[in-house]
């Protein structure tokens, strides 16, 4: 596994492929990344991670100056799963001069739900890995599930810019209790780990809801809002959407379940954290 720093010999060592398969990180690996790794390889002649920790998708109150840097332990789990490149450029490499030219996504899409709670988030998301496609000119790029949103507003982009990339989405790695692996899990105490797995099982009740026939949608989402609430969690959303654009179900929609999806953030003690799961 070859480790690289700057753009000019990553360029130059990716000149001796033809397809590329892309994972962008913010390191701080788990297995659910790493999935993400092995679910790469058949699919280009290299395999490509980055590692970046990208300033422009934090608000000011926001982790990034404490995000985990484990880029060691990072490269020790890549080259076990066989990776063959990271690109862990330094924030002067990336970004050599202050980032005037932003990708702005359109807001139906990026200004709700996570963008709502994060204003500015998936501008920053979508300039860092356009100008990572830029850099690294993969042929396939691949996604987790958790970040559904993302994943959405990320593959809307290489659409419209009519990018030759092809998007793949990995689905969500979860613990045995039914956690969804995140890099910000790290974060939580031990009582707090116990707990963290009650925001997924209050969407699994609202799917519940929903299978059983309630179509009062407002009464879903208060009720699971409620349900965390009173666990002592901040719950930013609790809410049914539906899968194709994120927007709010329609009568229709109710009654072809396989339309929908269910999504949540809430902060737990001091870590946000968020989940969906398709219904």
């Amino acid at each position: 596994m070859k480790l690289i720093h700057t753009i000019a010999e990553l360029r130059a060592h990716l000149a001796n492929f033809n397809r590329p398969a892309f994972v962008p990180t913010m390191g701080n690996l788990h297995e659910g990344h790493i999935a993400l790794v092995k679910q790469a390889k058949p699919l280009g002649d290299v395999t490509v991670v980055s590692i970046f920790v990208n300033r422009l998708q934090f608000l000011p109150h926001e982790d990034f100056g404490t995000y985990p840097r484990t880029l060691e332990a990072d490269c020790a789990k890549l080259e076990a799963a066989g990776c063959d490149v990271v690109f862990a450029p330094s924030e002067q490499q990336l970004y050599h001069e202050p980032q005037g030219y932003k990708v702005q996504p359109p807001t139906e899409l990026a200004d709700i739900l996570e963008g709502h709670f994060r204003p500015g988030f998936f501008t920053g998301v979508c300039t860092v890995v356009l100008k990572l496609f830029n850099i690294v000119q993969p042929r396939v790029a691949l996604f987790g599930a958790k970040d559904y949103q993302q994943q959405m507003v990320i593959r809307r982009m290489v659409a419209q810019l009519a990018l030759p990339i092809e998007i793949v989405t990995g689905a969500t790695l979860r613990a045995e209790d039914g956690l969804a692996l995140s890099s910000r899990n790290g974060y939580l105490s031990a009582s707090e780990r116990a707990e963290a797995v009650q925001l997924s099982r209050t969407l699994k009740s609202m799917i519940a809801m929903l299978r059983a026939g309630e179509h009062n949608i407002a009464a879903i989402e208060q009720h699971a809002m409620k349900t965390l609430a009173d666990r002592h969690w901040l719950p930013d959303y609790l809410t049914v959407r539906r899968r194709h654009d994120l927007q709010p179900p329609q009568a229709d929609d109710l009654t072809h379940a396989d339309r929908l999806v269910v999504l949540g953030a809430a902060k737990l003690g001091t870590t946000r954290l968020i989940d969906n799961i398709e219904v």
